[in-house]
């Protein structure tokens, strides 16, 4: 029987970052159709995830999407897919995918470069319900 994360799309995300945990809390909170789970980097499912793909494991500046078995994205391409994802009036992010990536993910890197300096740490308590849509931390 295969595991409930595996009927999911993950979500990897810096664990250690203001920023990334801000997204997280974000999308936690507009998840009703129950589409996602959570897995920061540095955890022991995040790293395997890297390895297995050949992926940077020490660097934690880039959120992966992942489909078990189906694909897994990366930069704004994951995070246009999680907008689409999540319907409504996030849908508006098909306008997003008019622009060429390398555009997109230029500006993806500078908000990544900038994140520590974006938001102060903080820490995200997530509620019982939203502690099981965590694979690890």
């Amino acid at each position: 029987m295969p595991e409930i994360w595996e009927q999911k799309h993950i979500v990897f995300f810096d664990g250690e970052c203001g920023v990334c945990n801000f997204w997280v809390q974000w999308i936690l909170e507009r998840d009703k159709k129950d589409q996602f789970m959570f897995a920061s980097l540095q955890s022991d499912f995040g790293q395997k995830f890297l390895s297995e793909r050949g992926l940077e494991t020490k660097q934690f500046n880039t959120l992966y999407l992942w489909k078990p078995h189906q694909y897994y994205l990366i930069k704004s391409k994951a995070v246009l897919k999680i907008a689409n994802l999540l319907g409504g009036i996030y849908n508006l992010s098909v306008i997003g995918k008019l622009m060429p990536t390398f555009i997109s993910d230029t500006i993806y890197n500078k908000i990544s470069e900038n994140r520590m300096k974006l938001s102060a740490q903080k820490c995200f308590l997530p509620d019982q319900h939203q502690k099981k849509k965590f694979i690890e931390v």
